[in-house]
This record gives structure tokens, C-alpha cells and sequence, in this order.
């Protein structure tokens, strides 16, 4: 499987507290995600904020059979379409776990206490663009279901989901697009890691 995000191996997260400042990202979709404030720094005069969802980061991975054997089976990212055809049933899964799944701004979050981790739980899973930026990430499962017969698998990243945005003229936080965030990586980097000092 692949999926794709910007770095979030560079910085420790804090526990939070209830007054930690949060600001809320807008999608063209007009759905949002409430973010923690992580980091705030300035560059070329510009204001940069680094951001972690305030609820779980939630995906929903498809059951599919290997070519090679149909007996051993992996995990797939699905499609937008199909996480549409699907959101209701797994809405109604994490439901019965005190969860309320949302279709937030740039990934599905849910709300409430997650559940204690088995080792049961625990997928590991390779991620990346391509072969040669392939990363081992690991979620906890959180529930499975069917769909129209398709297994369905609802997890959630043990590691924090991070983004960066920038200020805009008006006040508001605007996400950075791939080519933007390496545009700025390395200045960004370098000042957090500053403060990390």
C-alpha cells in the first residue's frame, strides 16, 4: 500500500493540556479539522505553524488477496468514492466503542477515548510513494467490518499525523502543498530543531 504525508519523524509531542492552543483548518470541500498548535515559526517573514489534529487520525484500509497467494491478504488504501460507500457502516462500528467518526478536513478523525492497544491490534504496515521511499508505519486496529461482502479494516497511526501551514494575509491557516513544504523544508527544520535545543 502507499499513502503519502509530510515529514513527522523530526519532532517529540507533548502531552496536552486542555488550554493548549488549537486553530482550525478549512478544506475546498468546506469541511474542517481542529489542530493543536505544535510549533510556530517565522520564515522569510512569513508565519508557519505546525499542526496535529485534535481528535484521532482514522484510515480505512480494504482486505485484498495477494496475487501470489490467495490465501495471505494485505491491506489497501481505498479511494474516496469508496470511503463515501463505506462511512456510514464504520460510523456505526466505532460507534458501539464510544467513538464518532467525522469526515473532517484531510483525513478522517474520530472522537472520544481510543481503546487500549493488544499486540492483537497492532498492524504494521509498509508506506511510501514509491519502492525506494518505502517507511514501516504502525496503526492500531480499531474495528473491522463487511461491506457488500469486502472486508474493511478502521485504524488509527500510533504515530502523530502532522502538517504544516502557513498564515495567510487574512489571519488564516493555509495548508502547504508538497512543492511549497520543500520549498521551505530545510529553513523550517532548521529553526525547530533550534528550539529543540
Amino acid at each position: 500500500m502507499t499513502k503519502s504525508n509530510q515529514s513527522e519523524e523530526y519532532w517529540e509531542i507533548d502531552e496536552k493540556e486542555e488550554d493548549a492552543p488549537t486553530i482550525q483548518l478549512t478544506d475546498e470541500d468546506g469541511r474542517s479539522l481542529l489542530c493543536y498548535i505544535e510549533k510556530s515559526v517565522e520564515v522569510d517573514g512569513e508565519k508557519y505553524l505546525l499542526l496535529m489534529p485534535v481528535d484521532a487520525p482514522i484510515e480505512i484500509f480494504a482486505w485484498e488477496a495477494s496475487d501470489d497467494d490467495e490465501d495471505e491478504e494485505s491491506l489497501v488504501d481505498i479511494e474516496e468514492d469508496e470511503i463515501d460507500d463505506v462511512f456510514d457502516t464504520a460510523k456505526a462500528v466505532l460507534s458501539e466503542q464510544e467513538l464518532i467518526l467525522q469526515r473532517s478536513a484531510l483525513t478522517l478523525t474520530a472522537s472520544g477515548d481510543l481503546p487500549d492497544a493488544d499486540e492483537e491490534d497492532i498492524i504494521t504496515l509498509d508506506v511510501g510513494e514509491d519502492e525506494d521511499d518505502v517507511t514501516m508505519e504502525q496503526f492500531q486496529l480499531l474495528a473491522s467490518f463487511f461491506y457488500e461482502e469486502q472486508e474493511y479494516a478502521v485504524c488509527t497511526p500510533f504515530e502523530p499525523l502532522l502538517f504544516f501551514a502557513r498564515m495567510d494575509a487574512t489571519g488564516k491557516p493555509e495548508l502547504l502543498s508538497p512543492e511549497d513544504y520543500e520549498a521551505v523544508r530545510s529553513q523550517l527544520e532548521d529553526q525547530l530543531f533550534d528550539e529543540l535545543e
